[in-house]
């Protein structure tokens, strides 16, 4: 066996996964909030989402929502994403830019897709039923997928895809460039996620 190696692990690429205090609480009522949603605008939109039902963008600012108060949950842990990366955490420019809901039936899936426009991702589970549909991302490396030899065994250097198992209260926080998609839905309940954007505004990249 050789003993004198290192191995240099450069350009990761992380997901942070957070179990949200309290999730029970603000599941119960952003179900209602997004399930009222479904009411007011059955169509909804067309994205990523094959089947089921996208949302608009939630109205993220109105002081005292559901969808607010969420949010303002939400920041410690965009706060610990940001700290974690090394990236200038200045609060008041750190902005969810963008938020929504998706509800997929029994059967509906989402396409892979990534998120232009954003440096961070993310999606939270108000509904996670088993078998409702894993989440999967994609070694964004095209080399990586598509010029590789024969594979003896599966590691954290030759793998091209990797589904996460997910759970109700579930947070989690990604670069926005890494491609995923959601499996589709095998159970015979309704999968709800909420997905958002950050960015940062008027970032510095002086020292």
């Amino acid at each position: 066996m050789i003993t004198n190696r290192k191995i240099l692990t450069y350009f990761p690429q992380p997901i942070f996964r957070y179990k949200v205090d309290n999730y029970k609480t603000f599941n119960k009522e952003l179900e209602e909030y997004i399930y009222k949603l479904k009411e007011e605008d059955s169509e909804g939109v067309v994205r990523s989402n094959r089947g089921g039902w996208h949302s608009k963008s939630f109205k993220v600012r109105e002081k005292g929502t559901i969808q607010n108060r969420f949010t303002q949950e939400l920041s410690k842990y965009i706060f610990d994403v940001i700290q974690t990366y090394g990236w200038k955490c200045v609060p008041e420019r750190v902005v969810v830019s963008e938020m929504w809901a998706i509800i997929n039936k029994p059967r509906d899936f989402n396409v892979i897709h990534t998120h232009p426009n954003a440096y961070l991702s993310a999606a939270y589970y108000v509904k996670a039923p088993e078998k409702a549909g894993r989440f999967v991302i994609e070694n964004p490396l095209s080399v990586a997928r598509h010029s590789y030899p024969a594979h003896a065994t599966k590691t954290e250097y030759n793998i091209k895809a990797a589904a996460l198992d997910i759970e109700e209260g579930d947070l989690l926080l990604f670069p926005a460039y890494l491609p995923h998609k959601v499996n589709e839905n095998k159970s015979d309940k309704d999968r709800i996620v909420i997905s958002f954007n950050v960015n940062i505004n008027n970032f510095d990249n002086t020292n």
